[in-house]
């Protein structure tokens, strides 16, 4: 039976394979994009605008600036554009046409008594993650990256690099995924313009993907706002195919050096319009009477038509489905379980919606774990181990099972906080799938997040990009304030609560429980409450913007570098320091005591979303820095006693 099931199957699916190959392509259409920027402001951040390592959009001058003027030296940056734009056609193998303008200003650093250093370039990267290296790389490229990394670049280069093949000091390429031009035009004779004469200058990029031409054209702009006609440049088989995927990112790159005179490149406004080709898939033009077949003498053949083996195939497929499950189900109830487990495995259970936290028996947890196999671990604390499961409808699980010693005694309370909070669905914070109490054991079941926990990104994978930080605070930040508003605190916010999804969406899980009795316990939950997820929240905060963990005395470096006004020394280098800064200022307000102006969650996600003005923030540090209610007497962690 298994063999003739194997070639029915086969052979429906070359019946249906050669059904999609009658499939002709359909009709071609243009699909086109276009943006427009007439200058840009902080509204522009994380919404339209990505910024990489130094660049920075400050709003009192409604430009992009690379590198940000505060720190000029040996810099680069990014500014690229949020969504991925359509640049190449896979099934005719065509780059797209584009074309855009923007202005530009170079101009020289604080110091700008000497020869400047440093390039500008309008770029189309592969993703909106990495920043290029400074100096003469302009921010282009990373020769960290694999090969594969390509980069379409137009460089408008204010520095001689001869081992680069540069012509000149001001001069303006076409690089193909090498930081080498493939061609180049010295700006002065094409142009009759200087590029870092600090002037307002506009610039347009046009590109034939049909006929592989790119034209450029740099202009000064008068005083009406146009730019005066100058001629253009145009650059014949520059094929782009190579160098691009389907979908690509667009934006500007920039760089300084590390000599006495760096400059500063601004972007004031900006234009894209592309267009690229796409064929749409119709359904095959086959009917039923196409399909039927006569003979010489009038009459329809004998021959079976295809259509009964796919009947055939899909009748196959659904018995062997049934009896696989029917074997899994009697293989399931034939493990050797204890008598009380054997009970739990055959209790009957009523039917649960589909993605609604549900009791799940402690067989189940048997098999979705591998019973609890040490390849399925995937950490412990010592409270507890959690497991990665899988269940039978294919999703996977993070387990946590508790130890037994620590939560028998607390078991009921404990059952109830779990099923209220697996009630909760929200966009930032993991669901829970599920629980089990059964045989005296402990488990609570969260829907798996694979991307990793916030600390390990922060700590252990390399650098962060500010945007991606910001967003994860933010996301955090609402999480935690939907809990709030339902009435229930996480108890346990930390980075290595705070999963990151695949999509850098972060989201609160690991909840927090009271694992013990008694007056200490009765007086310590007390404690545990909102306020304590703020102060936990403040702290994170910190750890995101200064990239350093908590356990290194972070907090009483940060209120001690606040009360000097040097808090900008504990920013981390890679990320945007006047908004890190901020971010600062609301983590450490959520570690004021709780009368003296910690403020809600509901308050700091208004902070943080600049919805809400930021109230000045102490000249001191508070007397102790602890979450907790200091009249309770219990203190860890941060201890109660006054700053030494």
């Amino acid at each position: 039976m298994f063999h003739l099931f194997i070639s029915i199957i086969v052979s429906s699916t070359i019946l249906v394979q050669s059904s999609h190959n009658n499939h002709k392509p359909g009709p071609e259409i243009t699909l086109k994009k276009s943006l427009s920027f007439p200058t840009f402001g902080p509204n522009n951040i994380n919404q339209d605008i990505t910024l990489l390592g130094s660049a920075a959009i400050p709003p009192q001058t409604g430009c992009i600036q690379i590198p940000e003027p505060e720190n000029p030296h040996s810099s680069a940056g990014r500014a690229i554009y949020a969504s991925p734009v359509r640049l190449f056609d896979p099934s005719s193998r065509l780059p797209a046409s584009f074309k855009t303008t923007f202005s530009f200003r170079i101009r020289g650093g604080p110091d700008d008594s000497g020869p400047t250093s440093g390039g500008l370039s309008f770029i189309i990267a592969p993703d909106e993650l990495t920043t290029g290296r400074p100096g003469p790389w302009l921010g282009m490229l990373n020769d960290e990256c694999e090969d594969d990394y390509k980069v379409v670049a137009v460089e408008f280069d204010t520095r001689m690099n001869p081992e680069f093949g540069d012509r000149s000091d001001n001069h303006v390429g076409v690089n193909l995924g090498s930081i080498v031009s493939a061609a180049s035009a010295n700006a002065s004779s094409a142009f009759g313009i200087r590029l870092n004469d600090g002037e307002l200058h506009r610039a347009s990029i046009t590109y034939d993907g049909t006929n592989k031409s790119l034209s450029i054209f740099i202009g000064p702009v008068s005083s009406d706002g146009k730019a005066r006609p100058e001629s253009t440049v145009i650059f014949n088989n520059i094929d782009l195919s190579p160098y691009l995927n389907e979908y690509m990112f667009i934006g500007f790159s920039g760089s300084t050096g590390d000599d006495n005179h760096p400059q500063i490149h601004s972007v004031c406004s900006w234009n894209f319009t592309s267009t690229t080709r796409a064929r749409l898939r119709v359904p095959s033009p086959e009917s039923c009477a196409s399909k039927i077949m006569v003979g010489d003498d009038g009459n329809i053949p004998s021959k079976t038509p295809s259509s009964f083996y796919i009947f055939v195939a899909v009748v196959a497929l659904v018995l062997m489905i049934m009896i696989s499950l029917f074997l899994n189900r009697k293989k399931r109830e034939s493990y050797e379980f204890s008598d009380e487990m054997a009970v739990v495995g055959k209790e009957k259970k009523r039917p649960v919606p589909p993605n609604r936290a549900r009791k799940f028996s402690l067989a189940e947890i048997y098999s979705a774990t591998r019973r609890f196999g040490e390849s399925q671990a995937l950490g412990s604390d010592r409270n507890s181990v959690t497991y990665k499961g899988s269940l039978l409808n294919g999703s996977n699980v993070a387990v946590k099972r508790f130890t037994k010693e620590v939560v028998i005694p607390v078991r009921r309370r404990m059952m109830e906080e779990v099923k209220m909070i697996g009630k909760i669905r929200h966009p930032n914070i993991v669901p829970v799938r599920g629980w089990c109490f059964d045989n005296q054991e402990t488990i609570v079941l969260y829907e798996y997040v694979g991307n990793g926990s916030l600390d390990k990104w922060l700590f252990g994978f390399g650098v962060v990009p500010w945007t991606r930080r910001f967003k994860v605070v933010k996301d955090a930040a609402e999480g935690l304030a939907y809990l709030h508003s339902k009435g229930l605190a996480h108890k346990n916010v930390k980075g290595s609560s705070v999963f990151i999804d695949v999509s850098f969406r972060a989201l609160l899980g690991d909840f927090g429980f009271v694992l013990s009795l008694g007056e200490a316990s009765a007086r310590f939950e007390a404690m545990v409450s909102q306020k304590v997820d703020i102060f936990e929240f403040g702290v994170m905060m910190v750890e995101v913007v200064s990239g350093r963990g908590r356990e290194t005395g972070l907090l009483d470096l940060a209120w001690a570098l606040h009360e000097s006004g040097e808090k900008a020394k504990l920013v981390d280098r890679s990320v945007n320091p006047d908004q890190a800064v901020r971010v600062m200022d609301v983590g450490l307000m959520c570690t004021l005591n709780e009368n003296r102006g910690r403020p809600s969650m509901e308050e700091v996600v208004g902070y943080l979303n600049s919805e809400r003005p930021l109230p000045d923030l102490p000249t001191t540090r508070p007397v102790s820095l602890f979450p907790y209610s200091s009249t309770t007497g219990l203190c860890s962690g941060y201890s109660c006693g006054s700053f030494k």
